[in-house]
C-alpha cells in the first residue's frame, strides 16, 4: 500500500504504476532555500490553494524557473494544518476530473512549510515573523473568502474580534487582516521593504478590498499611538506596497466520496474526508476540474514568481476587471445562478445532472449565448465566446464535479445585481437594445422569487441555502402560496440594492410578475412556465 508522504513518493515507480504523476525537483534543497530566503507566503490553505495555486507553482520549480517552495499559512481553522498538512508531510494529492471520466493524478509538493497564526503555537508565529522581516519575501497571496476581509458588521461597525484588536494594537492580533497589518508592521520597522499583497479570492475588487482593510486597521492604530505616520505612507506608496487586483476561476467543489473510493482501490492509504470542527470539508486529495484562469494584475514591488510559464495571465488593471466582468456579467455566473435556483425548485442535486435536462439547458444557454453576449465585456485576452463554449459544453456539464445547485445557491441575493442587474442595465444603455425584449434573464429573476416561498415544483418544502438577507426576503413573500391568484413581490423586484436597479422603472417589474404568478400556480408550474417562456 502506498502513503502520501515524502517517504512514500521515493518510491516513483510504485505511483507512476497507477498513473500519478510525481514532483521533479529536490525537495531538500527548495525547503532550504525557502528557510534562507522565502519568497511566497499564502493565506488560507484550502482546496483552490491546494489544487490551483501550489500547482503552478510546482511547474515553475520542476522547471527550473523557480527555487523556493510556498509557506501555506492557515489563520481560521488551525485543524486543517493538524489533520490535512502535518500527517501528509504538507503534500496533496491532485485529481483533476475530465468530463470523460478520465482522472489526471498528480503530487502537489510545492507548499514545503505549513504553518498556523495560533497564538499558542510559539515557534508558527516567530517563523511567520522572521519571513515578513526578511528582504527575499516578494509575495503575500489570499483565498479567505470575502468574508475574511471584512472588518464591521450590517450595521458598519467594527467586528468585536476587529474592535478588540484596535484596541490591543499590533502585538497580539486575532482577525487575518490584523494579523497581515501587524507583519506588514514588522517588516516596515526591520527596513521598510517592498513587498506585494495578492488576494486571489474569488470577488469584486479583491485587492482593493484587501487594501481598504489593511489601512483602515493602521489607521485606527495610529490613533491610538500604536505605529507612526509614516508606516501609513510606507503602506499607500506604490514603490513599496502593492495590492494588485486578480480574477480567478476554478471549480474545487469539496472531497468526493467516488474520487475517494478510486483512489483507495489504486492501493493509497489514509485518503479519507476529513471534517474538522469549524466545518472546513477537506481530505488529501484535491478533486478539481481541468479548466482554470488566474488573471493578476502586473503591479509588483520586489520581483514575483514567474507563473506566466505556468499558464497564470498578467497584465493590466483595466484588462483584469474586463476579464472578471465578462465572467460574472455574462458568460458564467449568471447562468450558474440560474441552474442554482431552479435546480433547487425541481429536485436536482447536481449542476451536471441539470445541463442533461433540456428545458434548462436552453434556459442558461438563452441567458448566456442570446442575451449576455449582446452586451458582454470583451477583455481581449480571453474570448467570450469560447470562454462560454467551455462553460456550457465542459465545465457544467462534467458528471465528475460533485457540485451542487443548493451551494450555488448560498447568498444569492448579494449576486443578483452584479449576475443579471448589470446586463439590464447594458441593455438600458444601448440604443439598439430594449430591455423590455429580455426573457431567460427576468425569467431567471422571477425562478429566485419563486425559489424564496420554500416550496419545490412538487408542493414539498426544502431548506433555503444560507443567504444574509433571508429573513427579510422571506417576510415579503410571507403568505403566497400555490395556487394564489394574486401576490405581491414588488417589494424585491423595486429593490435598487438588490438589483442595482428599480426593475419596475425599467418595465421588467410587470413581465417577472407575470412569470411568478404562472409559476404558484400549481405543482409543475415552475416547470411549465420554464418551458413555455425557453421552449
Amino acid at each position: 500500500m502506498l502513503k502520501l508522504n515524502r517517504e512514500s513518493i521515493e518510491n516513483k515507480s510504485a505511483w507512476e504504476a497507477i498513473g500519478v504523476e510525481l514532483p521533479e525537483f529536490d525537495y531538500n534543497i527548495v525547503l532550504h532555500k525557502t528557510k534562507e530566503e522565502p519568497k511566497w507566503v499564502h493565506f488560507g490553505a484550502g482546496n483552490i490553494f491546494r489544487g490551483f495555486i501550489a500547482n503552478a507553482n510546482q511547474k515553475l520549480l520542476n522547471s527550473g524557473k523557480a527555487d523556493t517552495g510556498i509557506v501555506a499559512v492557515e489563520s481560521f481553522d488551525f485543524e486543517v494544518m493538524d489533520k490535512v498538512y502535518e500527517p501528509y508531510d504538507n503534500l496533496t494529492l491532485l485529481v483533476l476530473m475530465n468530463a470523460n471520466g478520465d482522472f489526471n493524478k498528480k503530487v502537489i509538493g510545492s507548499i514545503v512549510e505549513g504553518i498556523t497564526t495560533d497564538k499558542s503555537r510559539t515557534s508558527d508565529n516567530e517563523r511567520l515573523v522572521s519571513i515578513f522581516e526578511n528582504p527575499s519575501l516578494q509575495m503575500v497571496s489570499f483565498t479567505i473568502t470575502e468574508k475574511g476581509y471584512s472588518l464591521t458588521d450590517a450595521s458598519g461597525n467594527f467586528m468585536s474580534v476587529i474592535q478588540k484588536d484596535i484596541e490591543n494594537g499590533p502585538k497580539n492580533p486575532l482577525h487575518t487582516m490584523s494579523i497581515i497589518t501587524s507583519l506588514a508592521y514588522r517588516r516596515y520597522q526591520k527596513g521598510k521593504f517592498p513587498m506585494t499583497f495578492v488576494s486571489m479570492d474569488n470577488c469584486s475588487h479583491n485587492g482593493d478590498k484587501l487594501k481598504q482593510a489593511v489601512i483602515t486597521i493602521a489607521k485606527e492604530w495610529l490613533g491610538k499611538g500604536f505605529v507612526e505616520e509614516d508606516f501609513i505612507k510606507y503602506l499607500e506608496d506604490e514603490n513599496k506596497i502593492t495590492f494588485p487586483l486578480s480574477m480567478i476561476d476554478k471549480i474545487t467543489p469539496r472531497p468526493s466520496e467516488t474520487v475517494k473510493e478510486a483512489l483507495c482501490n489504486e492501493g493509497i492509504e489514509d485518503m479519507a474526508v476529513i471534517i474538522t470542527s469549524k466545518n472546513s470539508y477537506m481530505a488529501p486529495f484535491v478533486n478539481a476540474e481541468v479548466s482554470e484562469y488566474l488573471v493578476i494584475e502586473d503591479k509588483f514591488t520586489n520581483g514575483r514568481p514567474m507563473l506566466e510559464e505556468a499558464g497564470i495571465i498578467f497584465t493590466d488593471r483595466e484588462t483584469v476587471n474586463k476579464v472578471e466582468t465578462m465572467k460574472v456579467t455574462t458568460c458564467l455566473n449568471p447562468l450558474h445562478t440560474a441552474l442554482a435556483v431552479s435546480g433547487c425548485l425541481l429536485g436536482h442535486t447536481l449542476i451536471a445532472d441539470e445541463m442533461k435536462d433540456e428545458t434548462l439547458k436552453k434556459f442558461v444557454t438563452t441567458i448566456g449565448y442570446e442575451e449576455g453576449l449582446k452586451v458582454v465585456v470583451d477583455p481581449g485576452i480571453v474570448n467570450p465566446k469560447a470562454f462560454l463554449d467551455e462553460v456550457v459544453n465542459e465545465r457544467f456539464a462534467n458528471p465528475f464535479i460533485p457540485d451542487t445547485p443548493q451551494r450555488i445557491a448560498t447568498d444569492t441575493s448579494q449576486k443578483m445585481g452584479i449576475r443579471f442587474g448589470e446586463t439590464i442595465k447594458s441593455y438600458v444603455k444601448r440604443d439598439d437594445l430594449n430591455p423590455e425584449d429580455l426573457v431567460a434573464i427576468p425569467l431567471a429573476i422571477a425562478t429566485w422569487c419563486r425559489y424564496l416561498l420554500g416550496v419545490d415544483d412538487n408542493g414539498k418544502e426544502f431548506i433555503l441555502s444560507p443567504d444574509p438577507l433571508i429573513d427579510d426576503l422571506q417576510a415579503l413573500v410571507e403568505g403566497i402560496k400555490l395556487g394564489d391568484t394574486s401576490a405581491d413581490i414588488s417589494g424585491i423586484l423595486s429593490n435598487k440594492k438588490i438589483f442595482g436597479i428599480d426593475l419596475y422603472e425599467v418595465n421588467l417589474g410587470k413581465k417577472i410578475e407575470g412569470m411568478f404568478m404562472e409559476m404558484i400556480k400549481g405543482t409543475g408550474a415552475v416547470r411549465s412556465t420554464l418551458q413555455k417562456y425557453v421552449g
